[in-house]
């Protein structure tokens, strides 16, 4: 049995930022909006101790948040120790934390490696520097380079983050920024719709008329492209979609932009339907037909689309009798489809291959 990886989020909200980005408050993002301390951080890994399982685990500290190596040097080690004597111990595996590419340096890294960090995230957010600039990012697609450069050279894994639909925005900029990532050679990454959030300058921009948010339809369009070139590139994508809280939800502080908490099923679902439709659309007969899907069990509600999205979608583009998708041992990224008894087995990445790299390299 493969052992399951737990995280303990250690959030230190908005400590070390030297700016205040448009889109962002990490107030509202976190639920936090105050110091943190070292005391405090005991108390966190152990009431999240007394909860998770002792045995058949992986566990992580991780620090979100804020720019965890923009903080006072002393403040940084304070907080480490308290997590590297877990790691010591043996309580944890590892230690992740996030933060800005113009705050990593041979000397912060010194200490990160000291103290036995494992995980280093970078908020890249764009490679664009006209999104940069409008984002108020305050650093360029040239400190991201040398960051990411150093934080390899080091030994850390390296983690990447992106969003789509920031001001300045686009599908081919986006794109690109997928393209650039994938050249610094991260082992994760992380893909985040832009969203509108409460108390920001990003709501001023909105309310005055001059920012757009993304609906989430084309959030999901643009997503899907990038999931797949990370992912074809070996990337683990650990997140696409913001994780839900009791602030970023609907009805809370959003105000708007494509928010869903299951954002990353509604991608997963959208590249299933694009297969299918891609293997139905060479089919010169398919009215009345039925159409039997067999696949990994953990991707039938991905196949289906949620609600059942894709299955209706796809009966009424191409007049199908009926669609059965079942659980089948063919592995997580293949499938079987069976149209009126003739059969086949798709190769996920190799469908995507030929019905998105060709869009891409036609259109970017």
């Amino acid at each position: 049995m493969s052992k399951r990886n737990y995280i303990i989020p250690i959030f230190v909200p908005h400590t070390g930022c030297p700016n205040d980005c448009i889109f962002c408050n990490q107030r509202k993002i976190t639920g936090k909006s105050t110091d943190l301390t070292a005391g405090e951080i005991v108390e966190r890994i152990e009431s999240y101790l007394e909860t998770l399982p002792s045995e058949n685990r992986t566990l992580e500290i991780a620090f979100f948040g804020g720019s965890f190596t923009g903080i006072d040097m002393d403040i940084q080690r304070e907080f480490l120790d308290v997590a590297y004597s877990y790691k010591q111990r043996g309580v944890v595996d590892k230690i992740r934390l996030s933060t800005r590419p113009d705050y990593i340096d041979v000397e912060r890294l010194e200490l990160l490696k000291s103290r036995g960090v494992d995980i280093i995230e970078l908020g890249v957010q764009s490679m664009d520097s006209e999104v940069l600039e409008k984002s108020y990012r305050g650093h360029t697609r040239e400190h991201v380079v040398e960051a990411a450069k150093l934080i390899a050279e080091y030994g850390f894994t390296l983690g990447l983050q992106m969003m789509v639909g920031l001001p300045g925005d686009s599908f081919e900029k986006s794109i690109e920024t997928a393209r650039e990532i994938i050249a610094l050679k991260p082992q994760i990454a992380r893909i985040y719709p832009t969203l509108v959030i409460v108390e920001t300058e990003l709501e001023n921009e909105y309310r005055n008329g001059n920012y757009s948010a993304l609906s989430l339809e084309e959030a999901v369009y643009r997503s899907k492209y990038i999931l797949y070139l990370l992912e074809s590139a070996g990337i683990q994508v650990i997140r696409v979609g913001l994780q839900p809280s009791d602030n970023i939800s609907e009805g809370g502080d959003i105000v708007a932009g494509p928010f869903h908490p299951a954002f990353r099923q509604l991608v997963e679902g959208e590249i299933y339907y694009d297969i299918v439709d891609n293997y139905l659309s060479g089919k010169e007969q398919t009215e009345g037909l039925e159409l039997a899907i067999s696949a990994d069990a953990s991707k039938i509600s991905e196949i289906a689309g949620q609600g059942g999205v894709n299955k209706k979608r796809l009966i009424q583009k191409y007049g199908l009798g009926n669609i059965s998708i079942s659980p089948a041992s063919l592995g997580k990224d293949r499938l079987e489809l069976d149209l009126g008894g003739e059969s086949c087995i798709l190769d996920r990445s190799a469908v995507l291959d030929i019905i998105y790299r060709e869009k891409l390299n036609r259109e970017v």
